[in-house]
């Protein structure tokens, strides 16, 4: 039994969180997993406990150098064969702690390409970890080909990184067409309508300020399409956004939904998906909408290019006018291109993105490690 101790920054809901909680999930049964979290905020403690693993939280915020201390004393009585850490915070300070307690795999994990602005103390911690990449990690897994060449300039250790992207539930992309009609019926969208769409968080990075600029352009030539946004802030009753869309476009076009539990029913009810971002690492929103069968446009952000390969229209980042272009481009297509765009998509996920897919990649990677101690032992 290989045991692997993972540290989190902290328990809220987000695509590390879901990942390490998927990889859990489908991990297999000579692999014993434990969390440790350094921040006790967030919704996830249930998520894991309910799969029983044990989660031990550490509150770095109230009391940094005794949990510090603590997170040693941890790894010292515990003794994992792997300590795996998620994010910058918990690469450095997980990463020191499990150093110090003489573990001697450590897994780093990176999963950003770019900061957002006024991101200063992560930035500064990315530095620091840049020069500790040569010393503290064994491996160092990055989400993305891009984020990966990002870190190697920063002055990572080239030597040590490894990419494996993240991993998709295919059964979970299986909205039925009853939700689907019951979502159109309730926000006023007809069969005749054609509907582009983008799910995210409202943010700087993910660019819904440059997806409503687009959406204006693409409005001049086809005044009948539908633009559908989901996401936390992105409601109807959110002032901001609503001038924006009347500054750039029209609001009767556009159909808010703010945050949904219903993503693949949102996505199913889309004939286009949009990919908006500034920045991203591994793009999980355009991996969904594949999944879901809905042919897809993006900005070149992250490795959108890469898990979208020849199907996906990639328009510069940051220029409204050239995503404008690219989805007029997938407009004029027929349904039926359309359609058979959208099986290829979903195709590429299932043979290269799935979660089955992910776990192998990193069980491959524990048994590299596990083998390197394997034949330490025999000479």
């Amino acid at each position: 039994m290989l045991n692997i101790c993972h540290v989190l920054s902290g328990l809220k809901v987000g695509g590390a969180e879901m990942m390490l909680l998927n990889l859990i999930k489908n991990s297999s049964s000579n692999l014993s997993h434990c969390v440790l979290v350094l921040s006790p905020e967030g919704d996830m403690l249930s998520r894991f406990e309910a799969i029983g693993v044990s989660v031990i939280v550490v509150d770095f915020k109230k009391r940094p150098i005794h949990s510090f201390i603590q997170l040693v004393k941890i790894f010292s009585e515990v003794k994992p064969d792997i300590v795996q850490t998620w994010l910058y915070h918990a690469d450095l300070l997980g990463g020191l702690a499990a150093k110090l307690a003489g573990i001697k795999h450590i897994i780093w994990g990176i999963r950003t390409t770019e900061l957002k602005k006024g991101s200063y103390i992560t930035a500064s911690i990315r530095k620091l970890c840049a020069w500790l990449s040569y010393t503290v990690p064994s491996k160092i897994v990055v989400v993305a080909a891009k984020s990966k060449r990002k870190h190697i300039e920063l002055g990572y250790d080239a030597s040590k990184m490894l990419v494996i992207p993240n991993g998709f539930n295919v059964e979970a992309f299986n909205a039925s067409s009853t939700d689907d009609n019951e979502l159109k019926q309730a926000f006023g969208i007809s069969e005749n309508d054609l509907v582009i769409g983008c799910v995210g968080r409202l943010s700087q990075v993910k660019g819904q300020d440059v997806f409503i600029q687009a959406a204006g352009l693409v409005l001049e030539g086809f005044p009948e399409i539908k633009f559908l946004m989901v996401g936390r802030g992105l409601e109807s009753n959110n002032e901001s956004v609503v001038s924006m869309i009347r500054q750039y476009a029209n609001d009767d076009n556009f159909i808010l939904l703010g945050e949904r539990s219903d993503v693949p029913v949102c996505l199913s009810a889309m004939n286009i998906f949009c990919l908006p971002s500034r920045s991203e690492g591994f793009p999980n929103a355009l991996g969904e909408a594949m999944l879901a069968g809905v042919p897809c446009v993006s900005t070149d952000a992250g490795d959108a290019s890469v898990l979208g390969g020849a199907d996906v229209p990639i328009a510069e980042v940051d220029n409204p006018v050239d995503l404008a272009n690219q989805l007029i481009y997938m407009i004029e297509k027929t349904p039926q291109e359309r359609y058979e765009i959208g099986q290829r998509l979903r195709q590429r996920i299932i043979d290269e993105y799935s979660i089955e897919k992910m776990v192998s990649r990193y069980n491959e990677l524990y048994s590299e490690l596990q083998n390197q101690d394997l034949k330490g032992q025999a000479n």
